[in-house]
């Protein structure tokens, strides 16, 4: 396993920095510059700016320091329009908000939806079945888009249980993190149902009935665990994509997140957050593909060969 370990970041390593060049070319690829506005600076504040953030060096030399600044002091630079503050700080003040929710909302989806997909396969075609059948068709088409406005408009504005934004006690955590799991929670019901649905008709779960083992034991022993590896490749970019937050989630509710940054980075042609924001979510989800494949082995050992 510890081999199995090493391997894959052997590959995680190279493909990280990959993504941090061709992200860089992209940036520096896009028309106009972190410092064009609808009025033109003047040539000279122009070039005295570049000169600054460095700008006015070649291509290569660009990518290299941005590269070892990275590696070797974990500094993503300033901030090309917030001159007082780095990218560092800006990411440090939005990511424990998206991690906060983002994991919730995880937690949240996941053991909700295992837990409608399990019952849903155990009471095939019963009323339970086509109960958690329903309640995971309606909450797929219900994104979060479409779940944030609902919940205000009936939590905050109709009932006015729940604050409608910002971000504080838990009272603040309850609607960003409904919106943010359901349509999630959804996916992982119908996935489970079907792969437990699968398992329960193999051969494996006959013999083990057979040999008259209590139906809980077979169920949880035997039935779970072979059922969970599709939904554990589907958890990993979930749990990325929970976890640095969601755009719609950041911009609805002014939680302060990555989410927000990112946006007003794009609107704000502020290179260097964007970069880093970037980055940020591509090492998250080289990390977390290496989790889900150490689980596939965990779980499954054939697979470890």
């Amino acid at each position: 396993m510890f081999g199995f370990i090493l391997r894959r970041l052997a590959v995680a390593i190279p493909t990280l920095l990959l993504l941090i060049v061709v992200s860089f070319l992209l940036m520096y690829a896009a028309p106009g510059g972190p410092f064009t506005q609808e009025r033109a600076l003047p040539p000279q504040v122009l070039a005295n700016l570049n000169a600054k953030y460095g700008l006015d060096q070649p291509l290569w030399r660009q990518i290299v320091g941005y590269v070892w600044g990275i590696v070797a002091h974990f500094d993503f630079g300033p901030s090309f329009v917030y001159p007082d503050r780095s990218v560092n700080q800006i990411i440090a003040a939005g990511f424990p908000v998206t991690l906060t929710y983002g994991g919730i909302a995880f937690a949240v989806a996941v053991a909700v939806g295992i837990s409608l997909g399990v019952a849903a396969a155990i009471r095939q075609n019963s009323w339970l079945d086509h109960l958690a059948v329903g309640i995971s068709i309606g909450a797929q088409v219900l994104p979060n888009f479409v779940m944030a406005p609902l919940l205000v408009l009936v939590f905050t504005l109709w009932l006015g249980w729940l604050p409608g934004g910002g971000w504080g006690g838990p009272t603040y955590w309850i609607m960003p993190v409904v919106a943010l799991s359901t349509s999630f929670m959804a996916s992982i019901a119908r996935i489970t149902r079907s792969s437990m649905l699968e398992v329960l008709g193999s051969n494996h779960i006959r013999t083990a009935r057979a040999k008259g083992l209590p139906e809980r034991a077979v169920i949880l022993r035997h039935a779970l665990r072979p059922a969970l590896l599709p939904v554990i490749s589907y958890l990993g970019p979930a749990f990325v994509t929970m976890i640095t937050g969601s755009v719609v989630i950041d911009m609805y509710f002014s939680t302060g997140g990555i989410g927000r940054s990112f946006v007003d980075s794009a609107l704000n042609r502020d290179y260097a957050v964007m970069m880093g924001i970037t980055i940020l979510v591509g090492a998250l989800t080289i990390f977390f593909s290496l989790v889900v494949d150490v689980l596939y082995a965990w779980i499954d050992p054939k697979i470890r060969y």
